[in-house]
């Protein structure tokens, strides 16, 4: 199961140090092991739904804390600590964090500096706001994650079609269903893994990171590594990011880009970063995001003490067509240095690609992980391990349908 897949760390370095209750939106299964009671409810955002299912816990166990890792929840769950009475950022924070127009009037009214953006809900107000902030653009859900209906128009012509990808996917959000049409941040993209408990922040954390050629955002690679030399310039920004949004306690993924040299918000995640990063943090430098998570949650201050100097990289796998797997496997024996290799398709299954209509649940083949004393090297691994993986996809016939997704 992919959540296992992504997130299996998570829970395992959680359940090492307390006892779990999880209330969740399917019937557990790897997840078993690591928890102590469960309540399936049919949909965690809805808040109703939730907050029962908090208070059947509460009845249950002496709770300590609550907190969750997935995007959809940040905001149901805040609520959900503040009834219990238990340590948390307040709700209209996560809310700020969700609601990306939010984030950056809060950025703009601290003076954090960010990407100029006009929230737009047709497509005459897009063009609208293109001529205001000039090409190339980018657009993008108020609310969604993972990249999902971001794209880049770089003249007028290539707006209209831009507009109805990211409309579509902002359709699907809940704090907001509008569209950010935003200037384009020309440089490399980082984020900041950071800590804030009792509103001070720890920055414990830079990762590069590796994104797809225009238009789309896929994320295709990130390198972790704890002597990175971008600590102290990003470690400001990071800061006041996210004291602008009113973020006191938790761990939060800030992304940005380096735009001549200087960091530019991209935005907050008030949460553990997905694809894998928390895991690529505790191999370089032995922090645990996770364990950190759950310890503020519980009101304990974290230990946010380095462990390790090291690097380690994760390599998204890709097809180079949309199309049927055909073939999958790993060649060769499997180095030291080589943390894991992860597939979540199998031979059978449709692929399909951002520009033919997929996303990354539907595009991406799987990962790998490496480790190694420098990044250079933690990356040089992880492109000879991918050399090693060998995928046939044969491609699809355009009208072909498959299944999408969102992340967990």
């Amino acid at each position: 199961m992919e959540a296992e897949a992504y997130r299996g760390y998570c829970l395992q370095s959680v359940a090492a140090a307390y006892d779990v209750v999880l209330i969740t939106g399917e019937e557990p299964s790897w997840e078993v092991p690591y928890l102590r009671d469960c309540i399936v409810v049919s949909d965690p955002t809805d808040q109703a739904a939730l907050s029962a299912a908090g208070r059947t816990l509460a009845e249950r166990y002496d709770l300590a804390g609550v907190f969750t890792w997935t995007e959809w929840y940040l905001v149901p769950v805040a609520r959900l600590a503040r009834q219990l009475g238990l340590p948390t950022t307040a709700p209209e924070a996560m809310q700020a964090c969700r609601n990306k127009a939010t984030s950056r009037a809060l950025f703009a009214r601290h003076g954090v500096p960010s990407a100029a953006s006009v929230s737009v809900r047709t497509q005459a107000e897009a063009e609208a706001a293109a001529r205001q902030i000039g090409y190339p653009l980018v657009l993008k859900p108020a609310a969604h994650a993972a990249s999902i209906g971001v794209i880049r128009a770089d003249t007028p012509e290539q707006l209209t079609a831009a507009f109805a990808f990211a409309d579509q996917a902002a359709g699907l959000g809940r704090e907001s269903t509008s569209v950010l049409v935003e200037e384009y941040l020309d440089g490399p993209e980082v984020s900041v893994e950071c800590v804030t408990y009792r509103g001070r922040t720890t920055v414990v954390a830079v990762t590069r990171k590796t994104v797809s050629a225009p238009p789309f955002f896929e994320e295709l690679a990130h390198c972790v590594a704890a002597a990175d030399s971008l600590l102290d310039v990003l470690t400001p920004v990071a800061r006041a990011a996210i004291r602008a949004l009113g973020i006191t306690d938790g761990v939060c993924h800030v992304e940005m880009r380096l735009v001549d040299g200087r960091p530019r918000l991209v935005e907050v995640n008030g949460r553990l970063a997905g694809d894998m990063i928390g895991h690529l943090v505790r191999l370089a430098t032995g922090i645990d995001l996770p364990r950190a998570a759950a310890d503020i949650a519980c009101g304990r201050a974290p230990d946010l003490t380095p462990t390790r100097s090291s690097a380690a990289a994760i390599h998204m796998l890709y097809p180079d067509t949309s199309g049927t797997l055909l073939r999958l496997g790993f060649d060769g024996i499997s180095p030291r240095w080589l943390d894991r290799v992860h597939f979540q398709h199998q031979v059978g299954d449709q692929l399909l690609l951002p520009a033919d209509g997929g996303n990354m649940w539907t595009a991406r083949i799987g990962y790998l992980i490496t480790t190694a004393p420098t990044a250079d090297l933690a990356q040089a691994r992880a492109d000879q391990a991918a050399r090693r993986i060998q995928v046939h996809v044969e491609p699809r016939a355009a009208d072909e349908p498959v299944a999408g997704g969102r992340p967990a």
